[in-house]
């Protein structure tokens, strides 16, 4: 993507449209990533007062309007590690249009908002590459903040503090059916049910399902989605913190989904479909009212561009 690196040229604002992400894919657990058609939109500007953060849309009442916002603490590390004097004051805006601490990469979008943004005014020191191992610093794994900058599916791993990546295209035929029940669920929380080790054949279950499932998205298979997102590492264990998981998943293959993943830690729950979207939503949603679970669809397709910016000398 690299973004703006063609003229070094000092702006005074920059704003980045992010897109959501749903990650792990069912066994692809810290590794898998998938751009949604879902975006947030961060903006920032220098300013001659003090700082200032400003955060509207979905949500905003559960996120802070604060200099400890995780956007902006990405603003001071791209300050801090490229040397650039820092301004009187910024005003950061969030214009959020995704669903907090619901598993869809809220928190990375912001991190990559802030970290693209400052980049620009700061005379675009860092290339795409250092600021993902950036976001992956700051959000604690890269599958989201990947798939967010690049667009796509993204598969990533971290060797010796350095983020590898490799993109692949998601075809348009594929859509995704999003149920997003009306409780939070913080990271921290799904992954303290998890085992501190885990048997030599769940690993092997679990590596031939994420390598099936790279294949059938790259050679178009999309029937082998039965089988490749299958998981035995992380959703057996998170499908107690959300109630009626497992009757929402049945009720989404039911209606035509080729397979039901967790969207990241939860409690979304995500059905790949190639069609009766419509339907498999209906179902969806009947199976978390059963629970007495409100809850909302969202029925997206991937996005395949990526964060973009746009950018104001004022």
């Amino acid at each position: 993507m690299e973004l703006i690196r063609k003229e070094i040229q000092k702006y005074q604002k920059a704003s980045a449209r992010i897109p959501a992400s749903t990650t792990n894919l069912g066994p692809g657990f810290d590794v898998l990533g998938l751009a949604l058609q879902l975006y947030s939109k961060v903006t920032l500007e220098v300013t001659e007062t003090d700082t200032q953060v400003v955060v509207s849309g979905v949500d905003a009442d559960k996120i802070p309007s604060t200099p400890e916002h995780v956007a902006f603490q990405a603003v001071e590390l791209v300050y801090d590690r490229s040397g650039t004097k820092r301004p009187k004051g910024f005003k950061l805006q969030i214009e959020n249009g995704i669903p907090a601490i619901r598993g869809l990469g809220g928190s990375g979008t912001a991190i990559l908002g802030g970290l693209l943004t400052a980049n620009v005014l700061c005379s675009t020191p860092f290339s795409d590459v250092e600021l993902l191992n950036f976001a992956t610093e700051l959000e604690g794994h890269p599958d989201n903040v990947a798939a967010s900058l690049y667009g796509g599916i993204v598969v990533s791993a971290q060797e010796n503090a350095q983020v590898h990546t490799v993109r692949l295209e998601c075809p348009p035929v594929l859509s995704v059916v999003l149920a997003i029940p009306d409780f939070p669920l913080s990271t921290e929380q799904a992954r303290s049910v998890l085992p501190a080790s885990v048997g030599f054949a769940d690993a092997i279950y679990n590596t031939s399902r994420s390598t099936l499932l790279i294949a059938s998205i790259a050679t178009g298979q999309f029937e082998m989605l039965r089988v490749a997102m299958k998981d035995r590492l992380h959703q057996p264990y998170r499908a107690s913190l959300i109630p009626g998981f497992d009757d929402v998943a049945k009720a989404a293959t039911s209606a035509g989904a080729l397979s039901v993943a967790l969207s990241g830690a939860g409690p979304t729950v995500a059905a790949y479909c190639l069609e009766h979207t419509e339907q498999v939503a209906e179902q969806m949603q009947s199976a978390f009212r059963k629970h007495q679970i409100a809850s909302d669809i969202k029925i997206l397709k991937p996005d395949i561009d990526g964060a973009s910016l746009h950018v104001e000398n004022l």
